[in-house]
């Protein structure tokens, strides 16, 4: 087969506040950083956000490489599969984008680099952004201009969903879910072994069931609609969500779905019910700032200025409150695990470094999350560590990321049908009769 022609790849600053080791990632092809790339990221260096974190890596990483002047010539990357990188700059600009877009801007310094770049070189020159804009202003000028694909989840309409109907002709099948505490071998129903913890709304002629698939013993076993700290299941996504959140072999839980399927809630619950099998339990939630200015631009002490974007952490614990007010007890003793800092709400920021032995840890709005972001979170699993995300994959809030690419979407793509992992997606919202009237018709 022919060798496939050499390519230059200009990166925005996106893809480098997106992946600090992007520039490793683009195999024998040369890679060009504008040096407006350079400056931009540079104001992001300072902070506690994964995107400062970022800034910081790449920073770092550009220092080793910047042996020789990377303004003045092409350096290799490390490894010997690996292409050069430069730092160009704009000044023999062939095209003025600035005045083509009518506005001075750090995006179009870096389609000016490109648009020069590809004048000059005989490879073929494509911008790589995630911002979107960015790629409509290169097209506009003849630009090839693509996203960054590294980690991005390619089939996202068929992403692991963690349950699936199943019909069975036998009606016993089902009576016997009901009556063997160890259930059915899998084989007696399914032609070939489920992924590990997989779950079943199991259905025949005459009965039905919910089911999942123990890894251990390799049997169908039955799933109850269990409650935990005073909330029960509505539905069988939720019964298999509280099965997952309370199962003591599996450590590493993801539930996505829409507002109002009862994500949090759910984990909420669930990890109150096991207080007693661990030190504590964490609710962390990442803080998405505006524009890009940390928390600490807001007014007041910390405890006012992380108070709003908690406070839906804060509502689920008052629900939940309210379901076990008649049992004055177990609703005092959440005032107690909150005053004896047994149960903790923090920033997701504010958890990092921390060791996670023995705690429940719930991370809400997973979704806010980048890949490594996700990945530096489980790898800081202790003993006796449970870990709980939750979010909607289509609700994101930070720039960069999408469906497609973020921390939850990348997490069930890679880590399935593995022993210690369950996933459920929610699909009914139980909020209320009127949140469901908007969500179907609006």
């Amino acid at each position: 087969m022919p060798l496939k022609a050499k390519k230059i790849f200009v990166l925005d600053t996106s893809v480098i506040l997106y992946d600090h080791e992007s520039i490793y990632n683009f195999a024998e092809h040369d890679v060009a950083i504008p040096i407006s790339v350079l400056e931009e990221v540079d104001k992001f260096k300072k902070g506690s956000t994964v995107i400062n974190y970022n800034a910081r890596e790449f920073i770092r990483s550009l220092d080793k490489l910047s042996t020789e002047n990377l303004l003045q010539k092409w350096i290799p990357l490390n490894g010997t599969t690996k292409g050069k990188i430069r730092v160009l700059s704009d000044e023999d600009k062939v095209v003025d984008a600035n005045k083509v877009f009518g506005s001075e801007k750090y995006d179009h310094h870096i389609l000016n680099v490109a648009a020069t770049l590809s004048g000059k070189s005989k490879k073929n020159v494509v911008l790589v952004t995630k911002d979107i804009n960015l790629r409509v202003k290169a097209r506009a000028l003849n630009l090839k201009a693509e996203d960054y694909e590294t980690g991005k989840i390619k089939d996202l309409d068929h992403l692991y969903a963690g349950k699936s109907e199943l019909f069975v002709n036998d009606s016993s099948i089902i009576d016997r879910l009901y009556s063997e505490a160890d259930g059915v071998p899998y084989s007696e129903v399914l032609e070939e072994k489920p992924q590990f913890n997989h779950y079943f709304i199991m259905k025949s002629a005459s009965n039905s069931a919910l089911a999942w698939f123990n890894p251990e013993t390799e049997n169908l076993e039955r799933v109850n609609k269990e409650q935990a700290y005073g909330i029960k299941a509505r539905n069988a996504e939720q019964a298999f969500a509280l099965h997952a959140i309370m199962h003591p072999e599996i450590k590493l839980v993801t539930i996505t779905g829409a507002a109002g399927t009862g994500k949090t809630l759910l984990a909420l619950a669930g990890a109150l019910e096991q207080r007693r099998d661990f030190h504590q339990i964490y609710l962390a939630r990442p803080i998405v700032p505006l524009s890009n200015k940390d928390i600490g631009y807001l007014p007041g002490d910390i405890k006012s200025k992380i108070n709003p974007y908690m406070q839906p952490l804060w509502d689920n614990l008052s629900y939940i409150k309210n379901q076990v007010k008649d049992k004055e007890r177990e609703a005092k003793k959440i005032d107690e695990l909150v005053q004896n800092d047994k149960l903790h709400i923090t920033p997701l920021a504010y958890i990092r470094g921390r060791s996670l032995s023995n705690v429940v840890f719930i991370i809400d709005e997973a979704q806010n999350l980048t890949p490594h972001e996700v990945k530096t979170i489980i790898t800081r699993a202790g003993e006796n560590c449970k870990i709980i995300f939750t979010g909607d994959i289509f609700q994101i809030d930070t720039p960069y990321l999408d469906a497609q690419s973020n921390g939850l979407s990348f997490l069930v793509d890679r880590i399935s049908n593995q022993k210690i992992y369950a996933h459920i997606k929610l699909e009914k919202g139980e909020r209320s009769e009127l949140a469901n009237l908007a969500s179907m018709m609006l």
